[in-house]
């Protein structure tokens, strides 16, 4: 197991943009080595996703991944998904609000989502996917793509709802995974 350092907002490369992959490089045991890193490092801090840039790496590469997470018990399965070279965009314009926290950033809060999306993206061995996610899936979705292309939370975030995770869970966290939960019987995943 090889947990790397996280990188902490504030540091430039998580505002930048990260480049396309190539399927050479896809394929080198270098790049192979640092998706097993990086789903290491996600396990460890217990988060939903990490992106490279979140690894100090500039590559267009993220981990997508809930299973029995204390800390998202609220959240749809997602099976261990690596996402490389990924872009989505939004299949209608119905909307969701829910709250995220970040593993960069030592803060949660209420933004908007996209309810519905289509992804594209290749998984580590190349191959290309095309898929539809939903509700809180595709809020994963999309929170991992938007630090590929150099977003974070505190760019969406309104700003009064902000909170340390731990006063969300003293003062916030009852009501959200109470109005969480129930989009998600909606919704689905």
């Amino acid at each position: 197991m090889s947990v790397l350092d996280i990188t902490p907002i504030g540091h430039p490369i998580l505002r930048s943009p990260t480049r396309p992959v190539s399927a050479e490089e896809l394929a080198s045991p270098e790049i192979q080595r640092l998706i097993d890193n990086m789903i290491d490092t996600m396990h460890d801090a217990a988060g939903a996703g990490i992106a490279a840039n979140q690894v100090y790496s500039g590559l267009r590469i993220a981990i997508v991944e809930v299973t029995s997470n204390p800390r998202y018990p609220y959240k749809p399965a997602i099976p261990l998904t690596v996402i490389v070279n990924p872009i989505w965009q939004p299949v209608d314009d119905e909307t969701f609000e829910t709250n995220e926290g970040c593993l960069s950033v030592p803060l949660r809060g209420d933004l908007q989502r996209h309810t519905n999306i289509k992804v594209e993206y290749l998984d580590r061995m190349g191959e290309p996917h095309e898929e539809i996610k939903r509700g809180l899936t595709a809020g994963t979705f999309q929170h991992e793509i938007d630090h590929l292309d150099g977003n974070l939370i505190v760019d969406r975030i309104y700003p009064r709802t902000l909170a340390t995770w731990e006063q969300f869970d003293a003062h916030q966290r009852d009501e959200f995974v109470a109005r969480i939960s129930a989009f998600v019987d909606q919704v689905g995943s």
